[in-house]
């Protein structure tokens, strides 16, 4: 399993693949209660829900470095902290002028 493999690409891989999938869920849960009349975004700037998906998203990592951490994986940790300084990095990049 690719779990198992204490490489830096591995890391990295798993960092960036993360939270790409669980931004996508989490869009279609948010997509899903707005259907069912649940959730509202009205009252909030426009991008709100895609800034805090998309931290809720980086977030995901800590799991990751939780089960890495366990296994003494630290290449893998190495891959999976410059993965998630990547994806903050971006996020300020798009976000950041919203808060400065």
């Amino acid at each position: 399993m690719i779990f198992d493999r204490n490489e830096i690409w591995v890391g990295l891989v798993v960092g960036l693949l993360l939270p790409f999938v669980g931004y996508a869920i989490l869009l279609m849960i948010f997509e899903q209660l707005e259907g069912m009349n649940m959730g509202s975004s009205s009252g909030f700037s426009i991008s709100f829900r895609q800034r805090t998906v998309a931290i809720l998203a980086i977030c995901l990592n800590i799991f990751l470095l939780n089960r890495f951490q366990k296994r003494r994986m630290t290449q893998s940790i190495r891959g999976l902290v410059l993965a998630t300084f990547a994806l903050v990095g971006i996020w300020l990049f798009l976000y950041g002028p919203e808060f400065f």
